[in-house]
């Protein structure tokens, strides 16, 4: 019957034979099988159906007194059932609906494999595109510290390196990865207030006059407003608000203690005075690594979180010292000013 319809068809005798073509062959659009050499119920044959041909619809061939059993298989997973006797009319049709029901079945999976692949191309180019963004975010937070840099020559290159520390001593503290550009920009920042600052003030060579200070001082409040409405730099600007903050509560501007101030402006502040106390001043040449790890480690629990100091005893001073090495040597190779356009993309990104 099925062959006068054009169905091309393979034969089996009995259920292990039959086993034996799922397995081997490929799948098939419609399995045709007589309750009793399918197995108990259907299910012997079915199970490994279920297997090796997932997609493959069965229709039981059952005897009248037996539909208990055949509808039993279809709330296992059976596609349908004849009762026997049946007419020719009635095979067709059948077999028709499952074999129709095999070729939906392949669509929805092929529009399904489309559709993951669109939605999987789409999403990456959404990522590309945010990751551009933020990347053209950070170039412009990079012009804003080097154009700080430039009108404060004291701290030149101050902002990159402190950075470069702050992302070292966030790793060795297992700050998640995915807060670590939060934290760098909060480091890379920290000093923008500053612009606000009057250069009478900001540049004075001399000793700060106790109501100057008091000006210089409004620099972390100053940053905050300037960041905090941002969305871009939320996070970010808290870290510029706490920077002068100190474990003890004896910082400013808010006196906040110990886990008040947030984690990155902490590890920061340790970043921050490692950078200062290695670098040349006006008024004193540049100390040591090792003459920082000690200034640090004693002040442990007054100025510093005792664990972000921790952190940094952890890590060599060779660290630092190669760090601080390769960040002036990019300053001196890739020069913004002295860069064609098309060897921007030759600058380091201070972010990761």
């Amino acid at each position: 019957m099925l062959e006068k319809a054009e169905y091309s068809t393979v034969l089996s005798s009995d259920r292990q034979e039959a086993i034996a073509h799922i397995e081997r062959d490929p799948p098939y659009d419609l399995v045709l099988s007589d309750l009793m050499t399918a197995g108990a119920q259907g299910m012997g044959l079915l199970e490994r159906m279920r297997e090796v041909q997932p997609e493959t619809p069965l229709v039981l061939v059952t005897p009248g007194r037996d539909e208990g059993a055949a509808v039993a298989a279809v709330r296992q997973g059976a596609y349908d059932y004849l009762l026997k006797p049946f007419e020719k009319d009635q095979l067709l049709a059948t077999v028709k609906r499952a074999v129709d029901y095999r070729r939906l079945v392949q669509q929805n999976a092929m529009y399904r494999q489309d559709l993951e692949q669109l939605v999987s191309a789409r999403t990456g180019m959404l990522h590309q595109a945010i990751a551009d963004l933020e990347r053209s975010y950070d170039i412009t937070l990079e012009a804003l510290g080097d154009a700080l840099d430039l009108k404060d020559a004291e701290t030149e290159g101050h902002s990159k390196r402190v950075t470069a520390y702050t992302i070292a001593l966030a790793r060795g503290a297992g700050i998640p990865s995915q807060q670590i550009p939060v934290v760098a920009r909060g480091a890379f920042l920290h000093d923008i207030g500053k612009m606000a600052i009057p250069d009478a003030i900001l540049l004075k060579p001399s000793k700060l006059q106790s109501d100057e200070q008091m000006v210089m001082r409004e620099h972390c409040a100053r940053g905050y407003q300037m960041l905090r409405k941002i969305p871009f730099l939320h996070e970010a600007a808290e870290i510029v608000y706490s920077h002068q903050e100190h474990y003890d509560g004896s910082g400013y501007p808010r006196k906040l203690k110990g886990e008040q101030i947030p984690l990155g402006a902490r590890i920061f502040a340790v970043a921050d005075t490692l950078d200062a106390i290695t670098s040349d001043r006006p008024y004193r040449k540049a100390a040591t690594f090792a003459a920082a790890r000690h200034e640090i480690k004693r002040c442990a629990g007054t100025q510093f979180d005792p664990k972000v100091v921790e952190v940094y005893l952890s890590l060599p001073d060779q660290l630092w010292e190669d760090l601080r090495a390769e960040i002036t040597q990019q300053a001196k190779k890739f020069s913004p000013l002295q860069l064609e356009p098309k060897d921007r993309s030759k600058l380091r990104n201070p972010f990761p």
